[in-house]
């Protein structure tokens, strides 16, 4: 099954239009829905925006499809370079994960569920995963593991 093609069924069905959810494939191209609070969306947004004031230039995509070992995940914001946009543009879901991928934990989030997340997003090559935790703390992770500060955007603060 070719998950990139399923994705493109997803997200043009009418169904999934408009629903508070996010909405990813697992690796046997079964949809996984998760609910949205407003919260979540307002943390996500935030992180956005102080990603920004840090880095010049690249673009900030909030809920960006990325096709993985384990199927389409959806990072709640990631940075991409302007590299990327110019190799990728709007190709979705993207291949390859963008430099900076940010998960927003939920409540119904496992520990496992995470972890699964920073592993594939840096397999699929984000150069850092960032983990925000419910209380807006943010964890940085690169290939060799758990990290104190961003090396991309060293003067990131949530």
């Amino acid at each position: 099954m070719n998950l990139a093609v399923k994705w493109q069924e997803v997200i043009s069905n009418p169904f999934f239009q408009n629903i508070p959810y996010k909405v990813e494939l697992n690796k046997y191209g079964t949809i996984l829905m998760s609910p949205a609070s407003n919260k979540h969306g307002l943390v996500q947004f935030k992180v956005g925006e102080e990603i920004k004031k840090v880095k010049r230039g690249g673009d900030i995509i909030i809920e960006c499809s990325i096709l993985t070992s384990e199927g389409v995940r959806v990072a709640d914001v990631v940075w991409a370079s302007e590299e990327f946009i110019a190799e990728f543009g709007e190709i979705t879901p993207f291949p390859k994960a963008p430099e900076i991928c940010v998960e927003v934990v939920s409540p119904g989030n496992s520990k496992a569920e995470i972890e699964e997340k920073i592993r594939l997003y840096l397999e699929k090559g984000a150069l850092e995963v960032w983990i925000v935790s419910e209380h807006s703390q943010v964890t940085f992770y690169t290939h060799t593991g758990k990290i104190k500060k961003s090396k991309i955007a060293p003067g990131f603060k949530l």
